[in-house]
């Protein structure tokens, strides 16, 4: 990448960060963003391969917004910067979070033959379609081969495994449960999963 094209993606990254500025001050100190604009720096930061840029981002994003759920997308960016800054635990949960939220993402991002699953979609955001449209990732990018190294063995672990069976689970169960309660139960065991690992 030239300097040029460096300094194109950081004075990107400004204006996204100024319009938050803006979208804050305008809702009386409280962030809104209706664009979603808050999900767009990781991608930059990762361009940049300014690993430690993109997570204090992360860091102001979860400060800002506790709640949000986020976007496959985006959890599989926060996966690479926590993975490309040495925080291997919390990538590893992360990671998790990512299937979570798409589970044909990886087999996406490794080019293997995606599968679709008889479950509750929840959204749809989570399904292949969405994923292969706006994915720009994949495993054979240089800049990507140690995470993708990495993120193979991780998800071939037997804790992995057994966790995503588990959460898949829950899906096919929640495509067919139509009692209120157990759908409950099932949601909120769902959340917990994420901290078994």
């Amino acid at each position: 990448m030239t300097p040029k094209q460096q300094e194109r993606i950081k004075n990107k990254i400004k204006k996204i960060k100024s319009a938050l500025a803006a979208d804050k001050k305008y809702w009386g100190g409280q962030y809104h963003d209706g664009q979603g604009l808050r999900y767009l720096p990781p991608q930059y930061y990762i361009q940049l391969n300014d690993f430690s840029g993109g997570l204090r981002y992360f860091n102001w994003f979860n400060k800002n917004f506790p709640d949000d759920s986020c976007y496959p997308v985006f959890l599989f960016e926060w996966t690479v910067i926590l993975f490309k800054t040495g925080r291997l635990k919390e990538a590893e949960k992360k990671a998790f979070e990512t299937f979570c939220s798409n589970t044909y993402l990886f087999d996406i991002f490794f080019g293997r033959q995606v599968t679709e699953i008889e479950k509750w979609e929840g959204s749809n955001l989570q399904t292949k379609g969405f994923a292969a449209n706006h994915f720009c990732y994949h495993s054979k990018q240089d800049y990507l081969t140690d995470f993708s190294e990495w993120l193979d063995k991780f998800i071939a672990t037997e804790r992995f495994i057994h966790l995503s069976n588990k959460y898949l689970d829950i899906q096919k169960r929640l495509a067919t449960e139509k009692d209120t309660e157990t759908r409950h139960y099932l949601t909120l065991y769902e959340r917990q999963l994420v901290n078994e690992l």
